[in-house]
């Protein structure tokens, strides 16, 4: 073998392998471990609101959710606490599972729906989420961004008493006042107190209700992978949902559950079977509490922080002192542009309604010539058939005098006959006689 041929060999060896290189891991693949890692040593927030009448048990939902002791005995729940008009009260706790970090933050409010008059009970509600979108606000604003805590409210958990009976007033008014800012999840409480039957008839009550009312629930978010859809139309379908919560300990048929112990048997809470209370779990906390995050950030933060810097603005018109003369700015001149569609809209509304209702009168003209021409023409047949009728019962009496004297003529004729037969006989007997 030459040195040609051996350098020929390495060139074609090595620009195989350069080849391969190319083609082969390059290593970008692996960002996915680092924003992992770094997210991990960052650690997790999350805060959870809670509301509904006293006495639901939203604090053992809590404590069976996070399986933690949230509200201890040094710290009572709400329904032990002294009775006072609404007031928000918050409770962090750190928990830990496999190495990751989540700083649970729980928005209590006790005295919801307690008083006599529930007149706006919920504005320290609607107050509390407000100041915390402005605390998160300010924090974009300052010069050093570094430290940004996330308390904006994620989710609010609605606890509905199990009455069976629907909403109530106070119900549908504050999801209708909180819709707007945060992500509502309504539950069923104590669903143990109700039958299956009791309950699927409940939530399609419940539903309905909201639909009617146009209340924005949390809105699960569409995506590609079957599995995961049939999972989320599955939580849709249970929606609302009726869960039960224990922090007590219960062996059944060997094994220790959470449930609660009743004469006829025991309600298991992580029993798909007997409440939804695995379906809240999972959903909450193991495939939607992202999503819960980033819409919290990316729909209603963005609604609240679009008003408030459009109210900084002197209702809607900056001092332009260059060209001496009053621009509007984009988020008036948008809202000017909404106006005009509203109107143009309301106005092609009116004139697709006068056409309708023309139509409609026309429609209401041309059944009313159809029924009187329906009618006449009934009218005409019915006095033919009245003639005809007439006509029949005439050839009828006809037919039945012509029957009656062909009948007298045949008896007649008979009677000739008969007459005639008599008399030939007598004549044979007399010439009979007159021989012997």
């Amino acid at each position: 073998q030459t040195y040609g041929q051996f350098r020929y060999q390495l060139y074609v060896y090595f620009g195989s392998q350069q080849q391969k290189n190319l083609e082969g891991y390059v290593g970008f693949a692996n960002l996915p471990n680092q924003v992992y890692r770094k997210s991990v040593k960052r650690g997790f927030e999350f805060t959870l609101m809670v509301v509904g009448e006293s006495g639901l048990g939203k604090s053992t939902m809590i404590n069976s959710l996070f399986l933690t002791d949230l509200y201890s005995t040094d710290y009572p729940g709400p329904s032990h606490r002294i009775k006072k008009t609404v007031q928000v009260e918050q409770s962090k706790v750190l928990v830990k599972e496999g190495g990751v970090h989540l700083l649970l933050t729980i928005v209590d409010t006790p005295g919801f729906g307690d008083a006599v008059d529930n007149s706006n009970c919920w504005q320290p509600v609607t107050d509390h989420i407000d100041s915390k979108f402005e605390d998160y606000l300010n924090a974009e604003s300052r010069v050093n961004r570094r430290q940004m805590p996330d308390n904006r409210v994620h989710c609010c958990l609605y606890f509905i008493a199990p009455s069976g009976h629907g909403l109530k007033p106070l119900d549908i008014e504050f999801m209708k006042r909180l819709h707007e800012k945060v992500n509502i999840i309504p539950l069923i409480a104590k669903a143990d107190t109700m039958t299956p039957e009791e309950c699927q008839q409940f939530k399609k009550q419940i539903m309905k209700e909201i639909q009617e009312h146009k209340i924005k629930i949390y809105e699960f978010p569409e995506i590609d992978d079957e599995e995961e859809m049939k999972i989320i139309r599955k939580i849709k379908d249970r929606l609302p949902l009726a869960v039960v919560g224990s922090n007590t300990i219960i062996e059944v048929s060997g094994k220790r559950v959470r449930g609660r112990q009743y004469p006829w048997g025991v309600a298991e809470v992580e029993n798909g079977e007997h409440c939804d209370f695995t379906i809240l779990r999972n959903m909450l906390i193991r495939t939607h509490m992202q999503d819960l995050k980033d819409v919290t950030n990316n729909v209603h933060y963005e609604n609240y922080r679009s008003k408030k810097l459009a109210a900084v603005t002197y209702n809607g018109v900056d001092n332009n002192k260059n060209k001496g003369q009053l621009t509007k700015s984009p988020l008036a001149q948008m809202e000017e542009e909404r106006r005009e569609h509203v109107a143009k809209m309301k106005k092609m509304e009116q004139e697709m309604e006068q056409v309708f209702e023309m139509k409609v009168k026309e429609k209401l003209q041309k059944l009313k010539d159809s029924e009187a021409e329906l009618k006449r023409r009934h009218e005409q047949m019915k006095k033919n058939l009245e003639a005809q009728h007439k006509e029949l019962e005439e050839k009828r009496h006809q037919h039945e005098e012509e029957k009656a004297s062909w009948e007298a003529q045949q008896r007649i004729l008979e009677q000739q006959k008969l007459d005639a037969s008599r008399l030939k006989q007598n004549k044979k007997v007399n010439i009979f006689i007159d021989q012997q």
